[in-house]
């Protein structure tokens, strides 16, 4: 089942956190390549970077907790919180993945 996971940061985070801590973050998505799909910030309307985005394959939601706390950002302070949600793909590289009946 897929999951998109939206990250809200933390606004009184140290502005350089994600800098820092990027390289271990991304080694962490790579070594979990199989579960974590796609990952990235996402951004205001202005450009500034803030958030952030999951879409993960899993069982359990469980198991997505987990994730979440295994990665390098959780401890720093950036994160402030995490929503998960159910996640039904019906479209995906121009082509229907279901069809209405």
């Amino acid at each position: 089942m897929k999951f998109v996971i939206l990250f809200e940061d933390n606004p009184d985070a140290d502005p350089d956190i994600r800098k820092t801590h990027m390289s271990r973050h991304l080694d962490f998505l790579e070594n979990h390549r199989g579960r974590i799909e796609a990952a990235g910030p996402l951004s205001d309307p202005s450009g500034a970077g803030r958030d952030g985005l999951w879409i993960v394959e899993a069982y359990r939601e469980e198991d997505i907790e987990q994730l979440i706390r295994e990665d390098p950002f959780w401890p720093t302070g950036l994160r402030k919180s995490w929503s998960i949600l159910k996640w039904m793909q019906v479209y995906a590289a121009g082509s229907r993945l279901i069809q209405p009946g």
